[in-house]
């Protein structure tokens, strides 16, 4: 009777076991902050020595942590891609779904990521979290219909999405609660507020909230916040 045939040994290539390693290494950080990953803890993580993450990684450290930064930087970009198609608080709705998707991941590296301070941070890293920022401005005002905004409209969208991450932030130090989709809820709410507000002064986000509002529909989050709010603002007209 013969023995089973033992599975033959494959080396990985070089590609595939750098991609090892940068997979073991998001791992850990996104359950712990960069400074308190070691190469050890990597080389341990994924079963190889300390030499060869080096040969694979010869910046050590840094230069592992800026490829998983780069890596969940070309994650998060993705996650704001959404077709121009349908009501726009809907399409934002479906990105903030899979923005905090994301967050709810990698918890604890995305909050030092976006709260700095990290032994690991350089002008390298800073520079790609700016681009994130920078491509979440570009798709939301894809999303509603401006293509150079000028300065009020340019600054209520660097306001939102500051608003975003805060709200991120809180949401991971408060143990997820409320749930992802309320919060989701709230931070559309929260942009169709401030579209609102900043409408009252400012002609060109009047044209583009009379634009948007053509596009949503009776059942949509800006009807049912008109809803809520109503009997509020009713109340507040008496001070009028």
């Amino acid at each position: 009777m013969t023995s089973a045939a033992t599975p033959a040994y494959r080396r990985l290539t070089v590609e595939e076991r750098r991609g090892q390693l940068l997979a073991v290494a998001l791992g850990l950080f996104a359950h712990r902050a960069p400074e308190d990953v070691s190469l050890d803890d990597v080389a341990e993580a994924a079963g190889v020595s300390r030499p060869l993450v080096y040969r694979y990684f010869p910046g050590g450290k840094q230069q592992l942590y800026e490829a998983a930064l780069r890596s969940n930087a070309d994650a998060l970009n993705r996650c704001f891609t959404e077709p121009s198609a349908g009501p726009p608080t809907e399409r934002l709705g479906r990105v903030l779904d899979r923005y905090l998707a994301f967050v709810d991941e990698h918890g604890t590296g995305f909050s030092a990521l976006l709260r700095g301070g990290s032994v690991a941070e350089t002008s390298r890293t800073s520079a790609i979290v700016d681009e994130v920022r920078r491509a979440a401005a570009e798709q939301i005002l894809v999303h509603l219909g401006v293509e150079r905004p000028g300065p009020r409209f340019g600054m209520l969208v660097r306001t939102w999405i500051a608003a975003v991450e805060a709200a991120s932030l809180i949401w991971l130090d408060e143990g997820k609660q409320p749930s992802a989709r309320e919060l989701r809820d709230w931070l559309v709410d929260h942009l169709v507020a401030l579209l609102a507000a900043t409408a009252a002064s400012d002609a060109e986000t009047a044209e583009v909230v009379k634009r948007l509002l053509a596009q949503e529909t009776p059942e949509g989050p800006v009807a049912t916040l008109a809803r809520r709010v109503a009997p509020v603002l009713g109340g507040a007209a008496r001070l009028l």
